[in-house]
């Protein structure tokens, strides 16, 4: 349980002190790097950086569709199949971004157990 925390942790930090500075893709950075730092096993290499990310894009994607009450959102929600509806838009958008980071930490974790197991 404490890695799962951690690893959740990690990637938060992590991205959000990359997303300052990088474009969108700096979360599948911060998800590769807790991936390699704190080892997880199974599933959870890609569910906690999943989690980590979604829950972080869609907070993220409703403080900042909540200042213009939600019209930007809304009217990209009209162009794509989701009928106006800004909440499902932000729900998307944070599956998206979860795929991603989810992807990047196991392959994070991977490279992991590959380069620990050479040293061996």
């Amino acid at each position: 349980m404490k890695s799962f925390l951690s690893n959740f942790s990690l990637t938060l930090v992590l991205a959000l002190v990359f997303s300052l500075l990088l474009p969108w893709w700096s979360i599948m950075l911060a998800a590769f790097l807790s991936g390699a730092i704190v080892r997880l096993r199974k599933a959870s290499a890609f569910v906690v950086p999943f989690l980590a990310i979604a829950v972080f894009w869609i907070v993220y994607a409703w403080l900042l569709s909540s200042a213009n009450d939600f019209i930007l959102a809304e009217k990209i929600a009209v162009l794509l199949p989701l009928g106006g509806n800004a909440v499902l838009l932000i729900l998307v958008t944070g599956i998206v971004g979860g795929l991603a980071a989810g992807i990047a930490g196991l392959f994070g974790n991977q490279c992991r157990a590959l380069f620990s197991q050479s040293d061996q």
